[in-house]
């Protein structure tokens, strides 16, 4: 029998459709389980009978045939390199409907759902990613389906967990200049500055485009390489990405020979993307394992205590929000007034989470983590 092109390549994108629960092929670094995090409705539906299964393979050949060639080809690229390979946007009519079961979907609901997130119900669920040609753009009539343009949003528990407290210690600022991370003796935030921050004020001395932010990466108690300083509005920050540019954290040299942290560096992965957009600074979970992060701005700011949150792989949040920031600068506040010029700082742990129910009490004890440091001139 002769078979064209396009239904092969529909064939190998039914293949490489998103795995759900029960399937042998699931990965279960991408999965929601153990401790609770911030991210509510997690990943993890539960396998669909028979006849579910049978019904969403019809429907879903029956829209890939209906797609341009070369659109299925960006569709693959992006679904079986899993968002690691760089893929342009799949534009297609947002306002197209497929019914599966007694329920209706948008056509890039599904193609989300099936390629990404089985348990996917709503696109109020989803966030955009800065890189998409449809970003910020209200009811187009085409609209991008490439389902790793795409991000599941992350909602903050409420009331948050009591175990993932942290006393607001690092609002405070430190005793020395040049000294280690705060969060070396306590559980606060630390600050580079201005010992590490020379790093990047030497491009504005230089006339060369101000930055917004500066990266540091740490190994424990250790910070491994010199401060990134980033000018663009979004940063790949990865250790292993097959068309990645930014900051790559397996090009640095690290004397570090723990066990832990050199298996951790390796489940890094794609990494995390952090852009700055409209109403705040976002951070996206690319790898396939959990980020934890603490921010100031993640809480409510008449609390006297930190949060540290659990972000899936997948999911996006909202890291530094600008409004908030600007409500927490009181002028008659003096630990705010007092903060050493770089401003606030936000803290992101790869795979390894601190607190009080983990063994690690401090981010100075997890193997590889991120200082991000926000330049507020």
């Amino acid at each position: 029998m002769f078979r064209t092109k396009r239904s092969g390549l529909v064939r190998r994108l039914w293949r490489s459709r998103a795995p759900v629960e029960g399937d042998g092929d699931a990965d279960t670094g991408t999965r929601g389980g153990g401790t609770a995090g911030c991210c509510l409705g997690k990943p993890g539906a539960s396998k669909p009978n028979p006849g579910t299964e049978a019904e969403l393979k019809a429907l879903t050949y029956s829209i890939l045939k209906k797609i341009k060639e070369k659109q299925l080809e960006v569709l693959l690229q992006a679904v079986e390199s899993r968002g690691g390979a760089r893929s342009p946007c799949l534009l297609l009519p947002g306002k197209v409907d497929a019914r599966l079961g007694q329920q209706s979907y948008p056509l890039p609901l599904l193609l989300y759902k099936v390629f990404r997130w089985p348990d996917l119900r709503h696109s109020s669920e989803l966030k955009r990613l800065s890189c998409c040609e449809s970003y910020g753009k209200i009811n187009p009539e085409l609209v991008c389906c490439n389902p790793h343009h795409m991000s599941r949003l992350c909602e903050l528990e409420s009331p948050p967990p009591p175990y993932s407290r942290y006393p607001t210690d690092f609002l405070k600022p430190p005793d020395s200049p040049g000294s280690v991370p705060a969060s070396t003796e306590t559980g606060g935030t630390a600050y580079s500055a201005p010992m590490g921050f020379s790093d990047s004020l030497a491009l504005q001395e230089r006339g060369e485009q101000p930055h917004w932010c500066v990266v540091a990466y740490w190994e424990e108690k250790t910070r491994v390489g010199r401060l990134y300083s980033v000018q663009e509005p979004s940063l790949d920050i990865f250790y292993d990405l097959p068309q990645g540019t930014g900051f790559c954290l397996g090009q640095l040299s690290s004397d570090n020979k723990s066990q832990l942290v050199q298996m951790v560096r390796a489940k890094i992965g794609y990494g995390i993307q952090l852009s700055r957009e409209s109403d705040g600074v976002w951070v996206y979970n690319r790898s396939c394992y959990p980020i934890f992060i603490k921010s100031a701005t993640l809480d409510n700011p008449d609390s006297r205590t930190l949060l540290v949150h659990k972000v899936f792989p997948g999911f996006s949040i909202k890291a530094f929000d600008f409004e908030k920031a600007g409500s927490l600068q009181r002028p008659n506040d003096h630990e705010f007034s007092q903060q050493p010029r770089t401003g606030f700082t936000v803290q992101i742990s790869f795979v390894k989470g601190w607190g009080q129910c983990y063994t690690r009490q401090f981010i100075s004890s997890c193997p590889c983590w991120l200082e991000v440091i926000f330049n507020n001139r």
